[in-house]
């Protein structure tokens, strides 16, 4: 089966870059129509980005390969179920369905614990450990509504 194969090559690419010394052990694959349009690997440790997860990686590659921001009709493929930053970039580049392995529970066992984030973000922003503070600007609004009024934006 196709998902299978792309799923173990997701696997195959965190264990080689895990080995490697370039981060944790993950790994993924952006797909369309049984063609690899991005792979990516975590880079966090390598690259000193803490956004450099595997799927994010391969999304930016994917949308680089075909100079589109959108991923229409694209499969990810992950060797483990995507944080939720991995899986908000899913959302945002329109990927159509989402294949993993392990799963976040896993992932915990290992020392990369996600609950918290998702226990945050079920917490009004106000009750959350991360303060946000709404700072209101004129300056903001007025931003946004000349977006709104430009006739030749690139909607997303």
């Amino acid at each position: 089966m196709e998902h299978r194969k792309f799923l173990g090559e997701a696997i195959a690419l965190a264990e080689e870059m895990m080995t490697r010394k370039e981060g944790g052990p993950f790994g993924a694959l952006v797909v369309r129509e049984g063609t690899v349009l991005g792979r990516g690997w975590n880079r966090v440790t390598s690259a000193l980005d803490p956004s450099a997860h595997a799927e994010i990686e391969a999304i930016r590659a994917a949308c680089r390969h075909l100079g589109d921001f959108r991923l229409e009709n694209c499969i990810l493929y992950v060797n483990c179920e995507p944080c939720p930053m991995c899986l908000a970039a899913a959302y945002w580049a329109g990927i159509k369905s989402v294949y993993y392995a392990a799963d976040r529970h896993d992932a915990a066992a290992i020392g990369f614990a996600d609950q918290h984030i998702y226990d945050e973000l079920a917490r009004p922003p106000g009750a959350r450990s991360l303060p946000l503070h709404r700072l209101e600007h004129p300056a903001a609004l007025a931003l946004f509504a000349k977006w709104q009024a430009m006739p030749d934006k690139i909607p997303y």
